[in-house]
């Protein structure tokens, strides 16, 4: 298997795995799951923040999977970005535990991977 093919696989996984699981959060918070909900409240949120968040996650999983729009999928990623950094943040001021500061973090991992390897059809000419 050729080094281009091996990318696109790893592209593709971390971008399914990472990005496109965002798909699942998007649902749960622009439905208000009321687990989602307890979760913002707890780490003292407020409840309407849910269908904000969902409503952006949903949009940059749309951006980040079409085809084109190398800008829209810079933005997409930088938004995953403060979402899960911003989300394990919360999670270690408000005292929880490691196992619970590093579940955002795992997804972040795997978003940045996603970043990284994206074809070039993905991403911003070069200057």
């Amino acid at each position: 298997m050729n080094n281009n093919r091996i990318r696109s696989i790893a592209y593709w996984v971390t971008t399914i795995m990472g990005p496109a699981s965002f798909v699942i959060g998007g649902f749960l918070f622009t439905t208000q799951s009321q687990q989602q909900v307890d979760t913002l409240v707890q780490l003292g949120f407020p409840p309407y923040l849910a269908v904000i968040l969902g409503i952006g996650k949903l949009l940059g999983v749309i951006a980040v999977v079409i085809p084109r729009f190398p800008r829209l999928k810079e933005w997409a990623y930088a938004g995953f970005f403060f979402d899960l950094a911003g989300a394990a943040a919360a999670h270690a001021f408000s005292g929880h535990s490691a196992d619970v500061i590093a579940q955002p973090l795992v997804f972040l991992a795997l978003v940045m991977a996603s970043w990284a390897l994206r074809p070039p059809s993905r991403k911003l000419p070069s200057r």
